[in-house]
């Protein structure tokens, strides 16, 4: 069964947040025009988010909604397909 790696969920929350914190920082600059501004703005939100976002992957690891008994969604790909019904009384 996949799980989410610690290791892997810190990543994914900081790669995020850099994307998301730049993205803020530039409305805030093309809104307000002030760049110290922006980047406070910036920085208090992407602090702050990565820690949220990092406990809300880590509850979601625990939880198993949408999971399948025999792994993670996306190895149903992998996974054999079933027998239609025409070919288990072959």
């Amino acid at each position: 069964m996949f799980e989410e790696s610690v290791k892997r969920s810190a990543f994914k929350a900081i790669s995020w947040r850099v994307l998301a914190t730049l993205t803020t920082a530039l409305v805030v600059y093309f809104i307000t025009g002030s760049t110290e501004f922006a980047v406070t703005i910036g920085l208090i939100e992407g602090i702050a988010k990565i820690g949220l976002y990092y406990f809300h992957e880590r509850l979601w690891n625990r939880l198993n909604v949408g999971r399948r008994p025999g792994g993670h969604p996306a190895d149903a790909a992998t996974e054999p397909a079933l027998p239609s019904p025409s070919q288990e009384h072959e």
